[in-house]
């Protein structure tokens, strides 16, 4: 850790860890980070809508003790950022989920464990003390499903996520071109990739975990790599519907989150189904593509729960690669954010070093940037800190 120190002290932006991570992740996982469903429309739009923002700056204002903590879920945190779940984390670096996790602990900020994760609920609970959240993909095997929320309750998870935007998966064309599979298939395309890799490979050789620890050896039928990959097709239930939520939050009987809303009505919904937060997010960019960004639909989402006069919290997910990107989605109404591509650069570039260096490069970005607009607690961000005509009407056609 000492070693990388001075190198960590030049990566300034979440771009610095994202060329970084380019360099050293496996093409097929770095692929699987960086892109989104079809054109790719989407997750493009997902950050330049964020740059069409503009901050209000304010001048001769105190700005001495700032704050970014606040709560999400009743669970407080350093400032309004959560790891958000990602398959295929424990690809990105050796060990990946339990690394990110020790940061995002050590830093105070939430991480969340995917289904579709490398490190198992397990794994990450034996390395860590704070508690964490898990996602869950509802599946057709009931009884894996009740399963894992079992195994999520003894590892004294605080929360469940249900993503409620992958019933069917959206087609990436890069994971086709790539034959995307934990771990590589030993093809002459992939030997010669990994070669160039030696770091990743070396890191891969000292540990066991390199499948879905949250699968093998717990769901029925699965019980090689091989058979891995159509039990995973066969299995996403595309008959999720608002009727299942309650069902699953009896079963969970806890802080549950629905992440992958992007529609008022469906926040609605959200909203009456009990949850304590929904999470605004197009899935990053990776289901519907054409759909619009989730910045330009949290507005709406807000105005909509509101009006229902509700108590869950509304997130934003999808497109954040900055502190003012979280500033921006606070003022608009968030009450807390999620990254996902953020950290995972970090974690291919760095490991557990660079996920810390990337919340803490958020950390920064945000404190500054509400310092320069006038304020000193996150709390008390509004819509104030934001130009006019910058925010409004950013789903309209794209200029």
């Amino acid at each position: 850790m000492e070693a990388l120190k001075p190198v960590l002290k030049k990566i300034t932006e979440i771009e610095d860890l994202r060329r970084v991570a380019e360099r050293k992740v496996p093409r097929m996982f770095y692929d699987y980070v960086d892109s989104g469903s079809w054109t790719e429309t989407t997750y493009r739009s997902n950050e330049t809508d964020f740059d069409r923002i503009k901050l209000r700056q304010r001048v001769l204002v105190d700005m001495d003790n700032r704050s970014l903590t606040t709560q999400m879920i009743g669970e407080s945190v350093k400032m309004p950022v959560a790891i958000a779940p990602t398959g295929f984390t424990g690809m990105m670096w050796a060990d990946g989920e339990i690394h990110a996790a020790r940061a995002a602990e050590k830093f105070g900020v939430p991480f969340s464990l995917s289904t579709m994760s490398i490190c198992s609920i397990e794994d990450v609970a034996t390395h860590t003390s704070a508690p964490f959240w898990f996602q869950l993909y509802v599946m057709r095997d009931q009884d894996y499903m009740a399963n894992l929320i079992q195994r999520a309750k003894d590892a004294n998870c605080s929360a469940l996520i249900l993503t409620a935007d992958l019933q069917v998966m959206g087609q990436r064309h890069k994971d086709i071109k790539n034959g995307l599979s934990a771990p590589p298939k030993p093809t002459l395309t992939n030997i010669i990739n990994l070669m160039t890799k030696p770091q990743w490979c070396m890191n891969m050789l000292g540990t066991k975990r390199r499948s879905f620890g949250n699968i093998v050896g717990h769901a029925k039928g699965v019980k090689d790599l091989s058979s891995l990959s159509s039990w995973t097709e066969e299995q996403f239930d595309p008959r999720l519907s608002w009727d299942d939520v309650a069902r699953i939050k009896d079963m969970w009987g806890g802080k549950l989150i629905v992440k992958g809303i992007m529609d008022p009505e469906d926040a609605i919904m959200a909203a009456r189904s009990g949850a304590d937060a929904l999470v605004v997010s197009n899935h990053g960019g990776r289901q519907l593509d054409g759909a619009p960004s989730s910045i330009s639909a949290l507005s709406n989402i807000v105005q909509a729960v509101q009006a229902e006069d509700s108590d869950i919290e509304v997130w934003l997910d999808s497109g954040i690669r900055s502190g003012q990107d979280v500033l921006k989605a606070m003022a608009l109404g968030a009450k807390g954010t999620m990254i996902g591509r953020a950290f995972l650069y970090g974690l291919g570039a760095y490991g557990e070093d660079g996920v810390r260096r990337a919340l803490e490069i958020l950390y920064k970005e945000c404190d500054l940037s509400m310092a320069f607009c006038g304020h000193t607690d996150i709390n008390k961000v509004k819509k104030d800190i934001l130009i006019k005509g910058t925010y409004e009407n950013l789903n309209v056609a794209h200029r």
